[in-house]
């Protein structure tokens, strides 16, 4: 009785193990990434991360495996999840920091700040990142085309920051703190410059000199 009971969990693990195996060879690497790749081009970002996934877990060694990890940022970007688009791909940038794909990789870690940045009255953390990624990216590549894309970035990043500035400045002399405004109305003109906003600052600045010296007197 205790030789067919064994037998029978050799059988049932022998046959599971091969039921596995069949599983896994149903999609190889190259249908995985096949797969992958066809649903991230239609949209289907949801069933390119599951196959992109399973490649990596399945076939941490193949070709195709770098693919899978660069595609799985990408699909967590277009479905606008940013930190785990970060997340993905600063481990890419982490495991792979000679790849040829580097550039790419830290322009859109810093399109994903950007696409964060909210108004000028609101918090601007993410500006600033996305500002020091772009910096960040053209030291480090500044002959790549990602470099040049982000120099546009960069004075996107500048003209949301300036707004927020000006914004502080604005309130402080609503507020009737003309030298607190002016100092704020001023570090506007040295911090960003040629982003637009410098013809309404310089008014403000001249009120402000106008009021403290009236005040003064």
């Amino acid at each position: 009785m205790k030789r067919i009971l064994i037998f029978c969990l050799i059988s049932l693990l022998v046959f599971s193990g091969c039921a596995w195996f069949e599983t896994k060879e149903e999609k190889p690497a190259q249908e995985l990434v096949s797969n992958g790749m066809d649903d991230f081009k239609s949209g289907n970002y949801r069933k390119a991360i599951e196959s992109f996934e399973k490649l990596k877990d399945w076939y941490p060694f193949s070709k195709f495996a770098i693919l899978a990890e660069l595609k799985i940022a990408d699909a967590y970007y277009c479905l606008k999840e940013y930190e785990d688009a970060i997340f993905a791909y600063e481990e890419f940038k982490n495991l792979h920091p000679n790849n040829e794909a580097i550039p790419y990789v830290v322009y859109r870690i810093g399109l994903c700040y950007f696409e964060q940045v909210s108004t000028p009255d609101r918090d601007q953390s993410s500006a600033q990142k996305a500002k020091s990624r772009f910096i960040g990216l053209i030291k480090q590549f500044p002959r790549d085309k990602y470099a040049h894309i982000g120099k546009a970035y960069i004075k996107k990043c500048d003209k949301s920051l300036a707004e927020a500035a000006f914004g502080i400045g604005l309130h402080y002399y609503k507020s009737k703190h003309y030298k607190g405004a002016l100092a704020r109305f001023k570090s506007v003109i040295s911090d960003y410059p040629d982003v637009g906003v410098h013809y309404k600052v310089l008014q403000y600045i001249a009120q402000c000199e106008a009021l403290i010296k009236e005040n003064n007197q």
